[in-house]
């Protein structure tokens, strides 16, 4: 069964240029999670009858929002942290507004394990949002995470907004405390593998340098390869040992990111 995670930087655009169509061509996932989606449902049209999909879009349109497409039927979806989560760990928004209706966590339970998806906030230039991230978000994800593991085992995928390691971005000198690769947001990630989670791709590929899924649009960075791993695919312990291969598609375009994915038998 082959997984997919995209941050597509809007399904709209990545429809229009065909690069969504020809990506699934091309990849046939069994399961694609997107991430920053853009849109509402009914602002566009898709023809994927292959798919059963389910959208989870932020409140504001154009922001944000995630989906799920998969060949098999979901046995149920869940959008957004439930009420017990959010009132545990206060996720009540900030400045920048309320997470909880931005369309950033979808889960989508399937016989043998849960698929979560996640836009995990940027915690911006300033680090206007990173007491956010630090103090709310990624304490509260990897509660609900937990929370659903209690079923069944889970796979989570998405945009963590964070290189954990210096292996994982190719400038980390010049970055050392800038968003995305703070002390804090690395703590956090640090956290899922303290709680038991995998890191699948960096479980495989322990020392594979320049292996990145996001650059900027400056620069020609991403025809020079300097990048970052910012998009995961983790698995808990108990169906890690399943996965058998994960990758980064770097030669896939349409967006700043490219997708991840993972093999499980």
């Amino acid at each position: 069964m082959k997984l997919y995670s995209w941050n597509v930087n809007g399904i709209r655009a990545v429809l229009n240029k065909g690069a969504l169509q020809k990506f699934i061509e091309d990849h046939d996932p069994d399961i694609l999670c997107l991430q920053e989606t853009k849109a509402q449902r009914d602002q566009f049209v898709i023809d994927f009858p292959q798919y059963e999909e389910h959208f989870f879009s932020a409140v504001k349109k154009g922001y944000s929002g995630t989906a799920i497409f998969s060949k098999m039927p979901a046995l149920r979806y869940k959008d957004g942290f439930p009420q017990d989560i959010i009132d545990e760990y206060k996720v009540t928004g900030d400045t920048y507004g309320d997470p909880n209706a931005e369309g950033r966590v979808l889960a989508a339970e399937f016989d043998e394990f849960w698929v979560v998806t996640v836009y995990t906030p940027n915690s911006k230039g300033d680090l206007s949002r990173l007491s956010l991230r630090y103090d709310v978000w990624d304490r509260a994800f990897l509660a609900y995470v937990r929370q659903l593991e209690q079923s069944k085992p889970v796979l989570f995928c998405g945009d963590l907004n964070v290189a954990h390691q210096e292996i994982d971005l190719a400038r980390p000198a010049e970055n050392v405390g800038k968003h995305g690769f703070t002390n804090e947001e690395r703590e956090r990630f640090g956290d899922f593998l303290k709680a038991g989670y995998v890191d699948t791709f960096r479980n495989l590929y322990p020392h594979k340098k320049d292996a990145y899924s996001w650059w900027t649009a400056w620069g020609g960075a991403r025809e020079r390869n300097v990048g970052w791993r910012i998009d995961y695919w983790l698995a808990s312990a108990g169906i890690a040992n399943r996965v058998k291969s994960a990758a980064i598609h770097a030669d896939v375009m349409g967006s700043d990111h490219c997708p991840v994915s993972i093999e499980i038998e």
